[in-house]
Order: structure tokens, then C-alpha cells, then sequence
């Protein structure tokens, strides 16, 4: 039975009086954050009403036809409100603009009880008393309590307005049928999947500085195991390993001793160094590529991951390569190796890329070192200019120009000078064509944050404004419609925004079919560079008022990568 008004009023302000007591910290500004811009989104009619977000927090999974559990890590927006790690968790939060809940959301965290088979079989979850103590919420209590604590809101605040995330996706946590049930049966209640999605993204699309720091150790965390393979690499080309009799059935290779000599142990190389300093997860599946097989995108499953090095009789185009492979008596063709990866701290990401040389001493054949400096040229380029209020597009702009100016130098795309050619073959009607995407199909960057690309609705807005013309375009606000095809990141930059910065040349016998008989293109220089397979170079910047802040650590130039895996340095 509904309480009567004057009752309605006495628990409302109970509960504005219970969170009074929750002091500041940084998961009560993530509530307001994403409350501010909830309120921001609704319609005028909604947004003095009190509004309530129901959450469930991700389950643990187990592997098909065993009990054994997958590895357990938050879904992000429940992680965002709350700080909760505890699987199986739900939050329910309460605002009300104008009232005390506008200062003080009530934030309810429901974590499972402990039970025998949780201690027998894995760590049980925290008691009711700890789980207060560790996180900055109105009070915490079993699941079983819920139907309690929604039925008190909704007679405390019988206009409010519930919110849970989108309930179609496959890839949110859904909250139960038994608790949505009892809000839409009382009188006046309504539940809405429209608009809380939508506030996370925008809330968390601006960082602040706690989670900035988290993001900082994940990047410094990742950008020595990426100089760690670097490092084994080259100890292997100056003879600082070698695989010893004793390997095998009566002794097996210490770490000291491994080399790498297929993508599959880089990675394990990799992951190893990462969870060695604490990073229970990597940010996403790593991407470890050698030879040509550096110009597929995400080269990581089906196939990823799991070749050996191209050994001399193997072709340029080594696909089929297979791990039968052995280096016993035979040359290391010289590559490049691909490694794309990052872990994650406490649930916020890192993304960094490096293209190191295999073979060859250590060192670049000048083909791919020309390739490499001119990716770092993209790279820096559009570093320097980024800063608030810039559009992205600008400076993925300015990634296909460098593009097209440095393969004019190289001899790939014509130029004005070569022979038999004129202004067609220029650098704005090379832009204009849109060839270079065959080359560079991907966006410069993404937001990166608590997910590695991060809050897509808001990175990439269904409205996206043109850049305005100026001198620096020539008359081009955004070149070719191809060059944004596959872009993640299309808004305006703000200060607070992290994002990442990751041009790249490649040599994809799949993308080049569409201008093999191009008249812009020198086919026979180009032929020389495709054994080079692919150059990424990517680093994780921080938007600051007045610029940009680097987030990744491990060197990218030229001759400390060379220096590095060479064994010199």
C-alpha cells in the first residue's frame, strides 16, 4: 500500500538526512557527473523530477563445460559509480535537482553474502562491514535487500524516474526482471534504458586527475614491457642468449635465457612483464606481428599472434608460415614486429604501439626505416598541434597530407616534378582521390579511458560539425569522405580528454587492389617497399588546458629503437 503524502515526505527526507554523512571522494563526484549530465539530456518536463539509476555489476563467467572461472574484471560504467569490484553487485542512486540529493546523491551498493562454497572454492567477498569502510556509498547491504530499498524510493520519491542501461545490448549487464517489475506495477512508476548510457559516456569522457594517475601507471607499466622485448631481442642479436644444453626434458629455459622467435613469445614475453608489476588484465587481445603480416589491422586471433619469424627460405608474403619453422642453420630474414598492447590499471587502459626491427643486426632495412620515420613524422606532427577546442578531424587530416608529402619523397605517389605528370598529380588532388586510405584506412586515434575505445557515443557524435575552411586546408575542410570511414574519435578536443595518437603505413595486398592501376602511383617504387608489411606508432596524450601531456614512457625515435634491438644500448 502506497504511504500516505505526509509519510511519503518524512522517508524522503530521511534519506536526504542519511547521506549526510557520506563525505566527498572521488566515486561521489563520478555520481554527480553523470547525474549533471543525465539531467542535461532529459526533456524540460523531466529534469525537475527525482531521478533513480539502477545498475547491475558484471557476473563471473566460466569457461564452456568446466566450473572454472574466467577472469574477472567490472563492467565500466558499474566500476565508474562505484569503485566495486565485487562481481554480481548492483548500485542504486537517487538525485533530486533542487533538493539535497543535488549535493549528496544517496548511492546503495548490494554486494553477494559470503557463503561456505565462496570460501572453499575462491575469495568470498567482502563483508557488509568492509565494503562500507572501502567504499564512499549512503550504505551497503546483500542483494536480497533490494525490492526493499527500490519499494522505500519509490514512496519516498513517487514521481521519480528510474533509470537502468540499454536492456537490449548483449554487452551490459542486465539488471533482473524482478526488480524492474515492481517499479512499472506502482502507480506512476517509470523505467527508462534512453538516456543513462549516454550521460556515462559524456561523464566519462573528461577525465579527472585520480583518473589520469591511473591511466599514467598503466602506460608506464606497458611501455616497459614493450622495451622488454626490445631489450630480449637485442641481447639475442649480441649474443647475450643462447639456448644452452640442458633445455628440454632435464632442464627447461629460465626467463634469462628465452629468445624470441615468433610473435607467440613476444606476446608471453610481453603480458609476463606487465603482470609481473601487478596488471591482473591487458586492456585488450595483443597484437604481436611479424614480417607482412604487420599490415593486418588486428592481427590477434584466428590465426594472430602465432608465427614464427620469417627464416630465409620463407617469402616476403609468409602467411602461410607455420610453427614447423626452426632457426638451426638459417638467416633471419630482416622484418619488422609489430606489437600493439597494453594493460590496464584498476580497470583504466593503456593502448601503445611499437614497430621495431628483427634481423638485420638490429636495425632497419632503409626501406622500413624510411616508412618508420615517416609514420613518426605523421605522428609528431599532430601531436604538436592538438590542444582544446581543436577538431580531430583536423589533425587526422594533417596525418593523410604528411602521408602524401613523404610518399611524393620517396618516389610512391608522384609529384608534380616526376616525369609525364602535372598538377593532377599534386598534393591536394592526391588528397583529393582519397588514395592514401589505401595505405592509412584507420583513424588517427580513439578516447582511451576505462575501456580502450572509449565511451563511443560520445567520441563519435551522431552530429559532426565540419571544420571550418582555412588557409591551412587550401580549400579542403576534410579531405576524402574515405579517410573517416573507420575514425573513433570525432568531436572538438577538451582539456581532461585522453587520447590516443596512432598513424600508420601499411602494405596490405588486400587494400592495395584498389589502386593497382592507379596513374598517381609509381608502381615499380612501390613494389620495393611492400615487403615492409606495416608501421604503427602509437602513444596515449593527455588534453591539458594548454596542450598536451605524453603519457607513454618507451622511446619511439629511430636510433634508440635500433640501438635497443640491436643490443647496443
Amino acid at each position: 500500500m502506497d504511504a500516505e503524502p505526509r509519510d511519503r515526505s518524512r522517508l524522503g527526507a530521511q534519506l536526504r538526512q542519511s547521506m549526510r554523512k557520506t563525505p566527498p571522494a572521488a566515486s561521489t563526484k563520478h555520481v554527480l557527473n553523470v547525474c549533471e549530465h543525465l539531467i542535461a539530456l532529459l526533456p524540460e518536463s523531466e529534469k525537475t523530477k527525482p531521478q533513480v539509476l539502477l545498475l547491475a555489476g558484471g557476473v563471473v563467467e566460466y569457461r564452456n563445460d568446466t566450473d572454472r572461472e574466467i577472469a574477472f574484471r567490472q563492467e565500466s560504467n558499474f566500476k565508474y559509480l562505484t569503485g566495486c569490484d565485487v562481481p554480481s553487485s548492483y548500485v542504486l542512486v537517487a538525485y533530486q535537482p533542487g533538493t539535497s540529493l543535488e549535493r549528496t546523491p544517496s548511492v546503495e551498493l548490494f554486494i553477494p553474502a559470503a557463503n561456505l562454497a565462496d570460501m572453499m572454492w575462491s575469495v568470498p567477498p567482502p563483508s557488509l562491514a568492509a565494503a562500507q569502510e572501502t567504499h564512499n556509498v549512503t550504505r551497503v547491504d546483500h542483494p536480497p535487500a533490494l525490492p526493499t530499498a527500490i519499494e522505500k524510493l519509490l514512496k519516498a520519491l513517487p514521481s521519480a524516474l528510474f533509470h537502468v542501461l540499454p536492456r537490449s545490448s548483449p554487452l551490459l549487464p542486465a539488471v533482473s526482471e524482478e526488480f524492474i517489475a515492481p517499479i512499472l506495477a506502482h502507480e506512476g512508476g517509470a523505467v527508462t534504458d534512453f538516456y543513462l548510457l549516454s550521460a556515462l559516456h559524456r561523464a566519462r569522457l573528461i577525465k579527472d586527475e585520480h583518473e589520469i594517475t591511473l591511466i599514467r601507471k598503466a602506460c608506464d607499466i606497458s611501455s616497459r614491457a614493450h622495451e622488454v622485448v626490445m631489450r630480449v631481442l637485442g641481447a639475442a642479436v649480441k649474443g647475450g642468449i643462447v639456448a644452452g644444453a640442458g633445455a628440454g626434458i632435464n632442464r627447461p629455459l629460465l626467463p634469462s635465457e628465452w629468445l624470441i622467435e615468433k610473435e607467440a613469445e613476444a606476446e608471453a614475453i610481453f603480458v609476463a612483464s606487465c603482470r609481473r608489476e601487478g596488471a591482473v588484465h591487458q586492456a585488450y587481445l595483443p597484437i604481436v606481428a611479424a614480417s607482412t603480416r604487420a599490415s593486418t589491422l588486428h592481427y590477434c586471433c584466428n590465426g594472430g599472434n602465432d608465427k614464427e619469424f620469417a627464416w630465409g627460405p620463407v617469402g616476403a608474403h609468409d602467411h602461410h608460415n607455420s610453427n614447423s619453422l626452426s632457426s638451426s642453420g638459417r638467416d633471419l630474414k630482416p622484418q619488422v614486429l609489430l606489437i600493439d598492447a597494453g594493460c590496464e590499471w584498476t580497470c583504466y587502459a593503456s593502448d601503445i604501439t611499437r614497430t621495431m626491427p628483427v634481423g638485420n643486426g638490429g636495425r632497419f632495412t632503409p626501406e622500413a626505416k624510411a616508412i618508420y620515420e615517416l609514420v613518426s613524422e605523421m605522428q609528431r606532427s599532430c601531436i604538436e598541434i592538438l590542444k582544446p577546442g581543436l577538431h580531430w578531424d583536423a589533425a587526422h587530416l594533417l596525418s593523410h597530407r604528411i602521408l602524401v608529402r613523404g610518399f611524393q619523397r620517396l618516389g610512391i605517389f608522384k609529384s608534380p616534378d616526376s616525369p609525364n605528370s602535372g598538377s593532377w598529380a599534386s598534393e591536394e588532388a592526391i588528397l583529393a582521390s582519397g588514395q592514401s586510405a589505401a595505405f592509412y584506412p584507420h583513424g588517427l586515434g580513439h578516447s582511451l579511458g576505462m575501456d580502450v575505445h572509449d565511451v563511443p557515443s560520445a567520441s563519435k557524435p551522431a552530429v559532426n560539425p565540419s571544420i571550418s575552411s582555412d588557409n591551412s586546408n587550401k580549400g579542403i575542410e576534410l579531405g576524402h569522405a574515405s579517410f573517416y570511414e573507420h575514425l573513433r574519435l570525432r568531436l572538438k578536443l577538451e582539456a581532461g580528454m585522453v587520447v590516443t595518437v596512432e598513424p600508420g603505413i601499411y602494405f596490405s595486398p588486400h587494400l592495395l587492389a584498389s589502386i593497382r592501376e592507379s596513374s598517381l602511383i609509381d608502381h615499380a617504387v612501390l613494389k620495393r617497399y611492400e615487403a615492409v608489411g606495416g608501421v604503427r606508432i602509437e602513444d596515449v596524450v593527455h588534453i591539458t588546458a594548454d596542450g598536451v601531456e605524453n603519457l607513454t614512457k618507451v622511446k619511439s625515435d629511430v636510433e634508440w629503437i635500433e640501438g635497443v634491438c640491436s643490443g647496443k644500448l
